[in-house]
Parts: structure tokens; C-alpha cells; sequence
């Protein structure tokens, strides 16, 4: 379990980028390929019964995001990590997790942005979710 754990939490900055990067093409056309790796609340694939606590919710004020997940945190089962994409593949930001914390997170959007950005939540258990939003 340590193993796993520490291995979410030294690649997860790292998947991110690399899996955001090409989502807002391949993603937008539903390719069959992101099946089972990149989960979402339309596409939970394998995970339909847990997308109310695995997707990310994601809230706007002004250029304040905040990303929160609503997943309780135990040893065995919790979220591990939250980043901030923009649509151009942009790292905002990342926050990692331990059991004992609360999954929410808050970054500030460069200046003037308007557009799309992506919001993930990582967990030990059941994988890599991603929320879309447009500013």
C-alpha cells in the first residue's frame, strides 16, 4: 500500500500535465482510447458508482479556483492529489494530499484569463477524475 501511495504522490504532478495536454482533442471527440483512465461525471467508465465522490467540484470567484472533492479521507481510501490545467497545457498548480487533510484546493488563474481549464482529483483507489470548466 506504501508503495502505491508514494507513487501517486511523486507521479501524479507528472500524469496530469501529460494526460491533460491532449485531452481537449482527443477527449472532446470521446476517444475510446481515454476509456478506463481518465474519468469524468458524463464518462465514470468502470467507476458509475462513485463519480459524486471522485469528480471534482470546482467553483470560480473572480480569478480564485477552488477545487474541492467531496471524498471522505481514511488511510485505506482518500484523494491524493488536485492540479489545475489551462486548455494550452499551462500547469497552474497542484496540491498533494495525506489521509488526515481535506481534499480542497484554491489557485488563482493568470490574469485576464478566459477560456477552458481542467480541475483533477487523484485517488489511491479509483483513479484519475477530471472536471471542465470555461472562465
Amino acid at each position: 500500500m506504501h508503495d502505491r501511495r508514494d507513487f501517486l504522490k511523486t507521479t501524479a504532478a507528472a500524469a496530469s500535465v501529460l494526460a491533460i495536454s491532449s485531452v481537449p482533442r482527443a477527449f472532446a471527440a470521446t476517444t475510446p482510447m481515454y476509456t478506463n483512465i481518465i474519468f469524468t461525471k458524463d464518462n465514470p467508465g468502470m467507476w458509475a458508482g462513485v463519480v459524486a465522490s471522485h469528480t471534482p467540484q470546482v467553483t470560480v470567484t473572480g480569478s480564485k479556483v477552488t477545487v474541492v472533492t467531496k471524498h471522505s479521507m481514511s488511510e485505506k481510501h482518500y484523494i491524493v492529489r488536485h492540479t489545475l490545467v489551462l486548455e494550452d497545457g499551462t500547469f497552474v498548480g497542484g496540491k498533494t494530499f495525506t489521509p488526515n487533510d481535506k481534499p480542497e484546493s484554491t489557485y488563482d488563474l493568470p490574469a485576464g484569463y478566459k477560456g477552458k481549464f481542467y480541475a483533477t482529483s487523484a485517488c489511491n483507489m479509483h483513479d484519475f477524475w477530471l472536471a471542465e470548466m470555461t472562465v
